[in-house]
């Protein structure tokens, strides 16, 4: 039974290769679809955008400078399900946190 088996794989060793760099592939394709943006390594925020207005924003998260990205990152959550990077050095953004800041402490 064993022989059958060992008769039947191919003798090539460039066609064993190829297989098992397309093994390799698919299993690395199937792992970085269901990777998590939270574990890349780079920045989520390549512009930002000037002029939201605050009503507009639900939520604001600032991820601190680390590993994955050399600056500060401030992502609004607008109202509309959107995501938009806006400038932390900018004097309204400070004032949205600040406001964001306040509220979680006086609830």
């Amino acid at each position: 039974m064993a022989r059958a088996a060992l008769s039947a794989a191919p003798s090539n060793p460039r066609f064993l290769q190829v297989a098992l760099l397309l093994l390799l592939l698919v299993a690395t394709g199937r792992r970085a679809a269901g990777a998590s943006v939270v574990t890349e390594l780079r920045c989520q925020c390549l512009q930002t955008l000037q002029g939201i207005h605050p009503k507009n924003i639900q939520s604001v998260n600032v991820k601190a400078p680390g590993p994955h990205c050399a600056e500060t990152e401030v992502i609004a959550t607008l109202k509309n399900g959107q995501k938009a990077c806006l400038n932390p050095a900018s004097p309204m953004v400070q004032k949205i946190i600040k406001k964001m800041l306040n509220c979680d402490k006086s609830n």
